[in-house]
């Protein structure tokens, strides 16, 4: 009875050990996103040209805007992998600030992925359709009226600052991540799209450096964080069944 006893508690320590292992790993593989994402952010920041006829058919326009469409896509699992990590205490503004975040960049994403996809083939087939389209971020009138691509960007907007910065402070407030990076997050999603404004147009993509640097650094946390307690439940496993 008792070796039958033993046997079924080992194997529940084992299938827990084993759900356990899954988990940080997948919050681990979340952290490598959002860190790839992140130095992809600062990549398109540096790089991006600027939102006229003649960069959309240029190599550098396609190269930007393709990691720009994998770093929406690598945000989503990185940011999703951060607020687990830290859901209970962040509460209800670190949940609010997740999903804001989240739309922004399943909207963001969107609009990349038009860009590298769609507006080149417009900028030679139909330019007068193209310079309307690069309206919608340029804030400028076109002929052709993008009204409703409009408003979604100007939400974009939005989403950005308030999610970016209640994320932020979720994070700040949680302790669990580094503060630093979460501070950086907080001033570079506020004071970016005011400071876009006051830059000239070709400059104005830069903003995103802090961002980007931000939730790489987040990312790194949250990835070097999972690896050493993955290292640690294998070594205490080990040491565990070499005892018994």
């Amino acid at each position: 009875m008792n070796s039958n006893r033993n046997t079924t508690v080992i194997k529940g320590n084992i299938k827990e050990s084993k759900r356990k292992i899954t988990t940080s790993s997948l919050i681990r593989w979340a952290g490598l996103s959002a860190m790839a994402a992140g130095i992809f952010y600062v990549v398109v920041g540096m790089f991006h040209q600027s939102n006229i006829l003649s960069s959309i058919t240029t190599s550098q326009w396609a190269i930007v805007h393709t990691l720009a469409t994998a770093m929406c896509i690598l945000f989503l699992l990185g940011i999703t992998g951060l607020y687990a990590r830290q859901a209970e205490k962040a509460g209800w503004l670190g949940l609010g600030g997740f999903l804001l975040y989240s739309l922004n960049w399943v909207l963001t994403g969107n609009f990349t992925f038009a860009e590298v996809s769609i507006l080149p083939l417009l900028g030679t087939e139909a330019p007068t359709l193209a310079e309307g389209f690069l309206g919608v971020f340029t804030s400028s009138e076109g002929e052709t009226d993008f009204g409703v691509l409009a408003n979604l960007w100007t939400l974009t907007g939005a989403l950005y600052i308030l999610g970016g910065l209640l994320f932020g402070i979720a994070t700040f407030r949680a302790g669990i991540l580094p503060r630093w990076p979460a501070v950086l997050l907080i001033v570079g999603s506020v004071l970016g799209p005011v400071v876009a404004v006051l830059l000239p147009l070709e400059h104005q993509p830069k903003v995103a450096i802090p961002v980007g640097v931000a939730l790489a650094w987040l990312g790194y946390a949250l990835w070097s964080e999972r690896r050493e307690q993955a290292s640690e439940n294998v070594h205490g496993r080990a040491s565990t069944f070499a005892i018994k």
